[in-house]
């Protein structure tokens, strides 16, 4: 089967629901109705994933202004139910470091906050709201891949214990391997103390749930087909209906078609991302491979890997897909992954894949986020994978703009997000044939350093 790919297809709508590990653990609530006729409202948002259903909420709940969230399919088809799990403290690809060297030190530490902020919103709304979504254990594991990486972990550990004078610990490889987890490609790691895994779809469940109680509309299956602009006023037709709205969100992140508006279009590049899950691993499994906790993990690699143990003692294995979506269903990414988790750890060799699917992530082309606001158009995109726990601050400073309170003075808020550089190809196929070569060179530097 053809996967939708932003960058082909005209629209996403009328695509399944992925066949991924998390839909196995919950049962799907019947679809809401599809929007019908003339309908009017005060914002229009456009996607029904992380980010869309927390700007609803905030706005309904805190601003008091009136909203609608339109989704193309239904609640739990986008990135946020096909990703990993991972509530992490940064989002984008910049380290702070590199954001101190781009900007300042102020602004490397307005980010760090903004980003301590996301985590602790997310945890929050899981008290508040009493969403069962399988929290696990704290803390984010960055696994040191050759030496070199190792001595940037040692430095970055310094970095955040000087500036940001928080939990950042640095784990030698004996340590690592003995405590952690044995893995055979480890050369050590950096430990942060507040990112911990979660069940994404039940957590996005739980958020269209605070949504409706909040007495939101969200229609489903009601994919935006065209936008017309007349003066201040916006018309959003879909297949059965159409909404009139003074204000508009676009909160689809990287299932956007690259002609959708000017204010985003071809300024951002759809990534596609794999994900297998293998069978139960039995207690002396973990034991002979070494794996003693739960904590999410991520590696230091250009093209990285990413994995946790889950509740059910499954592994987790994430990394990059197919470059074109008409081959991400191809099994051998999948099967890719799996020579990547065996060399890990090769006690699992004989362990099967009981589940694999693929999601699009969104990376921006200068590495970091935007969520801005203009002419009563808003958007959050560019979390290169890393949306889980920014999606809800993003929200929360959407809400904001649209209420009329200025977000934070810092890049992630002030800058709109910048047009490809004229060294990147301009058309969609010729972007993946240099995404392609982009990722033979992080092969090579992967294993070669």
């Amino acid at each position: 089967m053809q996967l939708y790919d932003p960058l082909v297809n005209p629209t996403p709508q009328q695509q399944p629901l992925p066949n991924s590990y998390w839909a196995s653990t919950i049962q799907l609530p019947a679809p809401e109705g599809a929007l019908k006729g003339s309908q009017q409202t005060d914002v229009a948002i456009i996607g029904g994933g992380y980010t869309g259903l927390l700007t609803a909420y905030y706005l309904a709940t805190e601003f008091n202004i009136d909203c609608h969230v339109l989704e193309a399919n239904q609640v739990g088809f986008g990135a946020s139910a096909r990703n990993a799990g991972f509530v992490l403290k940064g989002s984008g690809r910049l380290g702070y470091s590199a954001m101190a060297q781009r900007w300042n030190i102020d602004t490397a530490k307005g980010i760090y906050a903004e980003f301590t902020e996301a985590v602790e919103r997310v945890s929050g709304l899981i008290k508040q709201h009493q969403i069962s979504c399988d929290v696990q254990d704290t803390g984010y594991l960055k696994v040191a891949h050759n030496p070199k990486a190792l001595a940037q972990l040692q430095a970055a550990a310094g970095f955040i214990q000087q500036h940001f004078g928080d939990g950042a610990e640095f784990i030698d490889r004996n340590t690592f391997c003995e405590q952690y987890m044995n893995h055979q490609q480890a050369y050590g790691a950096l430990r942060l103390n507040d990112g911990f895994g979660i069940n994404p779809l039940k957590l996005l469940l739980g958020y269209k749930q605070m949504v409706q109680q909040a007495k939101v509309s969200i229609s489903e299956q009601s994919c935006v087909l065209e936008w017309q602009q007349t003066g201040a006023k916006h018309r959003l037709l879909t297949e059965s209906g159409e909404l009139m709205a003074n204000r508009v969100i676009c909160a689809g992140n990287a299932y956007t078609p690259k002609q959708f508006s000017p204010i985003m279009d071809n300024k951002y590049l759809p990534i596609l991302s794999n994900i297998i899950v293998t069978e139960p691993l039995t207690t002396e499994e973990l034991q002979q491979a070494g794996i003693y906790t739960s904590q999410v993990t991520m590696d230091t690699r250009i093209l990285k890997y990413y994995y946790r143990l889950l509740p059910d003692n499954r592994l987790l294995f994430g990394g990059r897909g197919a470059v074109w979506g008409k081959d991400g269903a191809n099994p051998v990414y999948g099967q890719r992954l799996k020579m990547a988790l065996d060399k890990c750890f090769p006690a699992l060799k004989h362990k099967g894949i009981a589940y694999n699917w693929t999601g699009w992530i969104a990376a921006s082309f200068d590495d970091m986020p935007h969520v801005f606001s203009q002419n009563g158009v808003g958007y959050s995109l560019g979390y290169c994978g890393a949306g889980v726990s920014f999606s809800s601050q993003a929200a929360y400073r959407l809400a904001q703009s649209m209420a009329g309170i200025t977000p934070p003075n810092l890049p992630l808020y002030r800058q709109p997000l910048p047009a490809q550089p004229v060294s990147i190809l301009p058309f969609g196929q010729l972007k993946r044939l240099g995404q392609w070569g982009y990722y033979h060179y992080g092969w090579m530097k992967d294993r070669f350093g």
